[in-house]
């Protein structure tokens, strides 16, 4: 018996062994792996607009809220840059992304060898698969480190500039759990309640300069190619808001995903079939740590420029709220809301979410984290009538089978995925 255990123990040393090397090597080639740079790419204008739109794209009836007189048309805008932020339902909107532009045949500037344009490095245009200077891309959503001057070297001059937030201390939460085993820093932390034991005392284990270090603190400032590790009360904070704030025309928050996605249609001229979504991307409720007061006072004191930069962007967005009418806005998310559950009662078996290991098809699989199966997914029914079928099968499936199928050539993100999934097992 005593021999049996011995050679139980080797083998599982052996494993974990294999395993903190494999996962060693596959975060320094996922983290630096980076395409030849060009660093003497000539400077190309874009045009005005490249949007070379299908004839069957017909303007529609404007309303009053956007500032067109009544019976005034306008045309969907194509052009669009999505900052896809980190843990803020960003998965879920870039799949209507995708659907819009199939829908209308628009071009996307997408990442080579990977699903992000090389993050956390900032943005340059030599990340963009097969970029030439002068080349025309209507939609640019994959995650980034944002880099201002050089995404405008790859869009038009009319391109709306979108976005998302997320409370901080949600977000945070979220982040600690589905990043936290790729940050060295918090192997040290003892017990099994990290995160608790995080917040009581951050300083005690944060390391600036530590190794992903960025996924814990001001998560979203980061996103935007600022400095997360300021003092709250640097001006440099402010003029980055100003930043963002001058650049981005609709800011949209998670917590009121519906609401947003109705000033979106509205600010780019869309239609409510555009906007129809599964969320996707989910935890299942019980992975979730319920933030008592006392933590959540201490998520947003650690992330104190990120509720900086959410409590300016939540005053924006109930102005634009109110600009839009909020009687209006009941109604139209109430027409989302129908139509979103007619769709699920369509598409979804059961109606709704399963665990990971109650999804039948590989390509209706999410991408899960190191060390858990905690990221929640659907089955397609089996007798979809086939005016659905292709609608149904898009809006359930992951970011990574959709890129995939879109044609981005995803390498690096697979082979990281196998060894993942090699631990997770």
């Amino acid at each position: 018996m005593t021999g049996k255990k011995e050679r139980q123990w080797r083998s599982m040393t052996k494993g974990l062994v294999l395993g903190t090397f494999l996962t060693s090597c596959m975060i320094l080639v996922y983290c630096f792996t980076t395409p030849q740079i060009h660093l003497s790419l000539p400077e190309v204008p874009v045009p005005y607009s490249c949007a070379h739109r299908p004839s069957h794209v017909q303007p529609k009836p404007a309303n009053n809220s956007s500032g067109r007189s009544h019976g005034q048309s306008c045309a969907p805008k194509v052009d669009v840059m999505f900052m896809k932020t980190h843990k803020t339902a960003s998965s879920t909107f870039i799949n209507i992304l995708f659907r819009f532009g199939e829908k209308h045949r628009l071009k996307f500037a997408f990442p080579d060898s990977r699903n992000d344009f090389f993050y956390p490095s900032p943005f340059e245009r030599s990340h963009v698969k097969d970029y030439r200077p002068g080349m025309c891309f209507n939609i640019i959503c994959n995650h980034m480190r944002f880099n201002a001057p050089e995404v405008a070297k790859v869009l038009p001059m009319d391109t709306s500039y979108i976005t998302i937030l997320r409370d901080p201390a949600e977000l945070f939460e979220s982040s600690f759990h589905y990043f936290g085993r790729l940050v060295p820093f918090t192997w040290r932390i003892p017990g099994d309640d990290k995160l608790t034991e995080f917040l009581r005392d951050p300083l005690h284990y944060y390391n600036t300069e530590g190794f992903n270090s960025f996924y814990l603190k001001n998560l979203l400032f980061f996103d935007f190619g600022q400095d997360n590790n300021l003092n709250v009360d640097d001006p440099h904070v402010k003029e980055g808001i100003k930043l963002i704030s001058d650049r981005f025309q609709l800011v949209m928050l998670a917590e009121y995903f519906e609401e947003s996605l109705i000033l979106l249609k509205d600010t780019l001229c869309w239609e409510m079939d555009d906007l129809l979504f599964f969320k996707l991307n989910a935890r299942k409720g019980s992975t979730v740590s319920k933030l008592t007061p006392e933590l959540r006072a201490r998520a947003l004191e650690w992330n104190a420029i990120d509720w900086k930069l959410y409590q300016h962007f939540n005053k924006t967005f109930w102005k634009k709220v109110d600009s839009y009418g909020r009687q209006r806005m009941a109604k139209k998310v109430a027409e989302l809301r129908r139509r979103n559950s007619e769709m699920a009662s369509i598409c979804i078996e059961g109606g709704h979410a399963v665990d990971a290991g109650s999804i039948h098809e590989t390509d209706m699989q999410p991408w899960q984290p190191i060390g858990e199966k905690s990221i929640i997914g659907y089955n397609m029914k089996k007798n979809v009538d086939k005016t659905h079928q292709k609608t149904c099968r898009k809006m359930l499936m992951p970011e990574i089978q959709y890129l995939t199928e879109l044609g981005v050539n995803l390498w690096i993100t697979k082979l990281w995925g196998h060894v993942r999934d090699i631990i997770n097992w």
